[in-house]
């Protein structure tokens, strides 16, 4: 918010702040509108390794050449699988799944991890953009977990937003992923375990007050294909 300029009286401060009070008590409930149900879906986030290090001393022109490339990379193969993305925070992306809403398509939930399995092989494609714009190479996780959201949406985005659990267990995972690999929580595991064509490893736990001891696993295709032959 911008200074008051000093040449302002007291009661001009004050009419001022009287008017942001206003506004505050009378947008409380507008600015951000929660639909005040929930959905379960299978939600994802890919967020860049160590990228403040990596872009320390990149000028502002290449820092945004940085980030462009790989954010709108894993969008655009977010929506090839009908992912929806949400928003991006810093040097990661949230988004999530709209046909997984009752966690029995099966064809849906193969599709949120082949998205998964796409972005990790995109990483050289990707890199090879960086290295024609002269640009550190990029490397990332993704994790993806099953749950309650509730959904938001903003008077300024025509986008909706998530919150809940789910999406703060997602996010708090993402580090148990080596670099360039995807980890899954457990409430998705035990919807796709019985899926043929991957493989899951029990990695570690991860534990919060809600959920102790929540199990983590890697996820890996069993079968020897890919997505980009280059």
């Amino acid at each position: 918010m911008s200074e008051l300029p000093i040449s302002q009286t007291k009661e001009d401060r004050y009419n001022t702040k009287s008017e942001l009070v206003r506004r505050i008590r009378t947008t409380l409930y507008n600015e951000i509108t929660f639909s005040g149900s929930y959905k379960s879906c299978c939600v994802g986030i890919v967020d860049a390794v160590n990228s403040t290090n990596v872009t320390a001393k990149l000028v502002n022109r290449k820092l945004c050449s940085y980030y462009s490339i790989f954010l709108n990379a894993m969008a655009v193969i977010t929506k090839e699988f009908g992912g929806s993305v949400v928003k991006n925070v810093g040097d990661s992306l949230l988004y999530y799944f709209p046909g997984t809403l009752d966690g029995h398509s099966k064809a849906a939930l193969k599709d949120t991890l082949e998205c998964s399995i796409a972005m990790i092989e995109s990483h050289s494609i990707i890199n090879e953009k960086m290295q024609e714009e002269n640009l550190p190479s990029v490397n990332y996780r993704v994790s993806m977990d099953y749950g309650n959201v509730m959904v938001a949406k903003s008077l300024n985005s025509v986008n909706e937003d998530i919150f809940g659990s789910t999406v703060n267990l997602c996010a708090k995972i993402n580090s148990s992923a080596a670099p360039n690999s995807i980890v899954i929580g457990s409430d998705l595991h035990q919807i796709i375990k019985n899926l043929d064509g991957y493989d899951f490893n029990l990695m570690t736990s991860y534990s919060s007050g809600l959920k102790l001891d929540y199990p983590i696993y890697s996820l890996t295709r069993s079968k020897t294909r890919k997505w980009f032959l280059i």
